[in-house]
């Protein structure tokens, strides 16, 4: 059995469903002006993110600390690669000024792999957490971590500090890790999120690109891999190239499929499932709390 799929022999257009709307509204431009006036560094401008309005305009957004250069090399992210710079021990206080002018509500946090540093970069995540509510009390907080090469000990870090939402990324199945994630393990990153919820975290939250080559049946089995990880809200979207060097897409998944993933999904045991070609990471992520 196979997806509800539009195939890609050679390179087309992208269906009908994958075009999106310019941002547009009064709090989208003040945002907007806001963050090219401070330079505020928001994943949702510097990944050309198709939903940045409507988050924005529902006071969420997402910022990446750690810098903008991954010690990792996966096939299907825009993140350049290579040896990172010096930790910039003020950035949480950076963060934690951008959310502040921004106004934001609910904040996701990000990063790239830090495989450098022994700490994984854990000691700055738990430092812009606490900065960023110091300033911003009345913020929520997601953070979309990294799989801390399994450390315990740099992922207690991120516990101790208790962001409301805990999220780590599968990406896509098992058979096409070792492509896609090059450096990292399916089952470690499932270790990740069961250890978060053994340890007592009250949200846990991943997510699923489709379009890389997966059947559907290898969909389920990696829905039913985080169900079984306690996992409680899972997000799938569509898989986009970023450019000619990444992974191609495959299929584009019609809608319909990505609505048959969410009824399986909420059977499952998921307390959210947000399934569409347009959802990413941080999609709604503020309904997430509820």
């Amino acid at each position: 059995m196979t997806q509800e799929t539009t195939s890609l022999p050679n390179k087309i257009q992208k269906p009908a469903w994958l075009r999106v709307k310019l941002p547009v509204g009064k709090k989208y431009t003040e945002l907007r002006n806001l963050v090219d006036k401070y330079k505020l560094n928001t994943i949702c401008t510097s990944g050309s993110c198709p939903n940045m309005g409507e988050c924005w305009t529902e006071g969420t957004a997402t910022f990446m600390i750690l810098g903008n250069t991954c010690t990792r090399s996966c096939g299907f992210c825009g993140v350049k690669t290579g040896r990172p710079e010096t930790v910039d021990w003020e950035e949480p206080e950076k963060v934690a000024r951008s959310i502040k002018l921004m106004k934001i509500k609910h904040a996701v946090i990000t990063s790239v792999d830090r495989d450098d540093l022994k700490d994984g970069g854990s000691i700055i995540w738990a430092e812009t957490i606490n900065a960023i509510r110091r300033a911003n009390p009345e913020t929520t907080l997601e953070t979309l971590i990294p799989d801390f090469q399994g450390n315990k000990t740099n992922i207690d870090r991120i516990l101790a500090v208790a962001p409301e939402v805990i999220s780590h990324n599968l990406e896509t199945v098992r058979r096409l890790t070792r492509e896609v994630r090059i450096q990292a393990k399916y089952d470690r990153s499932l270790e990740v999120l069961k250890y978060m919820k053994d340890q007592g975290h009250r949200r846990t939250k991943s997510g699923i690109m489709l379009g890389l080559g997966e059947t559907e049946e290898e969909v389920i089995e990696t829905m039913q891999d985080l169900a079984n990880a306690k996992v409680d809200v899972l997000t799938i979207g569509q898989y986009l190239q970023p450019s000619k060097k990444h992974l191609p897409v495959i299929e584009f998944i019609n809608p319909e499929q990505f609505i048959k993933y969410k009824e399986i999904g909420m059977t499952m045991g998921f307390k959210y499932v947000e399934s569409g070609a347009l959802v990413r990471s941080s999609y709604k992520a503020q309904r997430h709390l509820e």
